[in-house]
């Protein structure tokens, strides 16, 4: 990544790291808010440097690849100032889609899982991140090549919107002028999507913009009378072992694999929702919600 680019990074994320984190956590004390806890913390920072550490050796694989699609692209003519919308526009709808493809299919859920697991909510969490996702993040954006944006933008873009999404990971702030809620992911719109209350599961998966849940269906408010409760639905037994809250979901997954079951229902437990069970033991989230919904009526 050039120089400039990186510039325009540091300007980004420096205050984060160096402002804002300090900010809240001074904040939290001052306050009692108690949003802060050292183990939480610890590992937040644990799994952003695996993560990290991942990114930077498959950075130049996911860079060739995104180089060898690119020389097939379309003969479109970008205007600058297009350019530069549309990429952002077209990789906050793939982010939308690759999100939900986290939450709606196991195999995917199992990697993003770590990144739900904390029952904190704060900037930090913003940093809890999927630690297996380089591994094929960069195939989404591969669609992006074919129209012509150069694969150093689709990565700076990323970048980008990735900063703003860390930053909405706050209990600090509580709502935004109406106009913002309505256009942006806000932190009372991350805040649902990471709670475990049922009406909240699966919403807002947007990164820099909410319209796309709005548009299709994913969208969530949220409720003065259904404050969220942040985690997993099912709680971790081990939920700071530096191994297990990586792998936790992987192992479950071998488990019900190893029943005995036709492998095509043993292919289920990989690919459907996380939750499916065959012998319907377990829900799904749509299920709960249905439920859920029908229990209030």
């Amino acid at each position: 990544m050039n120089e400039f680019y990186r510039h325009i990074l540091k300007l980004f994320s420096i205050p984060i790291y160096a402002i804002l984190i300090p900010l809240e956590i001074v904040l939290s004390h001052f306050y009692n808010w108690k949003f802060y806890s050292w183990k939480e913390t610890a590992i937040n920072i644990y799994l952003n440097l695996l993560n990290a550490g991942l990114d930077i050796l498959l950075r130049g694989l996911a860079l060739f690849i995104l180089v060898f699609f690119c020389q097939y692209h379309l003969p479109i003519h970008w205007n600058p100032f297009v350019y530069w919308v549309v990429l952002l526009l077209a990789e906050d709808l793939i982010f939308w889609f690759e999100h939900y493809v986290d939450h709606n299919v196991r195999f995917f859920w199992a990697v993003h899982v770590t990144h739900h697991s904390s029952e904190e909510f704060n900037l930090s969490t913003g940093f809890r991140s999927s630690v297996l996702m380089p591994f094929y993040r960069y195939i989404y954006f591969i669609p992006l090549t074919f129209l012509g944006f150069q694969p150093i933008d689709i990565l700076f873009i990323y970048a980008i919107t990735q900063t703003y999404g860390i930053m909405v990971h706050t209990r600090a702030i509580k709502k935004l002028p109406s106009w913002v809620e309505y256009i942006f992911v806000t932190p009372s719109h991350h805040r649902v999507h990471h709670a475990s209350n049922i009406p909240y599961l699966d919403k807002n998966m947007g990164m820099v913009l909410i319209i796309w849940d709005r548009m299709f269906g994913t969208f969530a408010q949220e409720c003065p009378d259904e404050v969220p409760r942040y985690g997993l639905t099912k709680p971790l037994d081990n939920p700071h072992h530096p191994v297990k809250i990586i792998f936790h979901e992987w192992k479950d997954i071998i488990k019900d694999m190893k029943k005995d079951i036709p492998f095509s229902t043993k292919l289920k437990y990989l690919f459907k929702a996380p939750g499916w069970s065959h012998d319907g033991s377990r829900k799904t989230s749509k299920q709960l919600r249905s439920e859920f919904d029908n229990s209030t009526i």
